[in-house]
């Protein structure tokens, strides 16, 4: 094992993903240098097959997050996550831009996904960074339904008419458990938590076509097991208290607070794993081992587990995640 002091807070390019969906918020809103006006996600920090992110700053520049963990595995991960993961970072931090409404889809959950794709099912939340007026969402149905009815539904193209529409505003959270049908409205951009899975079952696309006149490909067969066919509630109120970590998610794969910064709050990490700090607002300074390290709104930082003290200070809305 390397020395701790090798490893310090770690930020990474952005994996851009041009989608039929995608627009330019990242751009006008996270300040990215997008390549093109329909890109749809940033993935931030990623472990996804072909899809690793690379350190962007430092004395590791240029270094794949994959061999990073493959030699300093338990310093970043922690002992008892390095043991289940190895080289493979548990979660997939993303920023999506809606320009138009993305597909009606759902995700398996871990046992299903490992029979099928020998890969983790896909439990992931939104926070909510910026919505046009009237923009909205869909979360699970707005009753429950049978497989029957459901399929009645998609197959006349009425499914809309039995999920719930949410209308949605800047600050909202939405935790979304395996098997909830869901799919982010046009106008909407969202900072996405997920768990490291890249399996996704389309069921509807709203009829649409790509510039050479093709439709995504459905996964309506796959989705039928997948489904929970329960209306859900996804929507996760939490506290506003300045200068602390407000509790938002808290899951088996991941939990998610929310420091909202007015000046400085120190910390120290007292389990044994990793921390992320998402800016969604704002920017802040991270004070660590005699260092200053500078984020923004729209950066993204890995402060690897073995790393101690430090402190925030700063105007910011920052989400820290970790897996507890």
């Amino acid at each position: 094992m390397k020395h701790r002091t090798s490893l310090y807070p770690l930020q990474f390019d952005p994996l851009y993903k041009d989608r039929i969906w995608g627009g330019t918020k990242l751009k006008t809103c996270l300040g990215k240098d997008i390549p093109s006006d329909t890109i749809g996600e940033s993935w931030e920090i990623s472990t996804v097959d072909s899809e690793i992110s690379v350190v962007n700053k430092g004395t590791l520049k240029g270094a794949l997050l994959t061999d990073l963990l493959a030699e300093y595995g338990e310093e970043i991960l922690g002992s008892r996550l390095y043991g289940q993961f190895h080289n493979k970072f548990p979660l997939l931090f993303k920023f999506l831009d809606a320009k138009e409404d993305l597909s009606i889809q759902l995700h398996p959950n871990d046992a299903l996904a490992m029979e099928r794709h020998n890969s983790l099912g896909k439990t992931e939340m939104w926070y909510i960074m910026q919505a046009d007026p009237n923009a909205a969402i869909i979360v699970g149905f707005n009753q429950d339904v049978c497989p029957e009815d459901y399929l009645h539904h998609l197959e006349n193209k009425t499914l809309p008419k039995i999920l719930k529409r949410i209308p949605v505003k800047k600050g909202e959270v939405y935790f979304l458990e395996t098997g909830t049908i869901h799919a982010i409205g046009s106008g909407i951009l969202i900072a996405e938590i997920q768990q490291t899975s890249d399996i996704t079952y389309r069921i509807y696309d709203w009829d649409r076509v790509d510039s050479q006149g093709n439709k995504r490909e459905l996964h309506v067969d796959l989705a039928l097991e997948a489904i929970n066919y329960k209306e859900v509630d996804g929507k996760r109120d939490y506290q506003m208290a300045l200068n602390t970590s407000n509790a938002i998610v808290d899951c088996p794969f991941f939990t998610t607070n929310i420091i909202l910064l007015d000046g400085a709050y120190d910390a120290f990490k007292t389990i044994d794993c990793f921390r992320v700090f998402l800016c969604t607002e704002g920017s802040f300074e991270l004070l660590y081992n005699g260092e200053k390290y500078v984020y923004q709104k729209g950066d993204t930082v890995l402060l690897p587990a073995c790393l101690g003290a430090y402190a925030l200070k700063g105007k910011a809305d920052v989400l820290e995640i970790y897996i507890s």
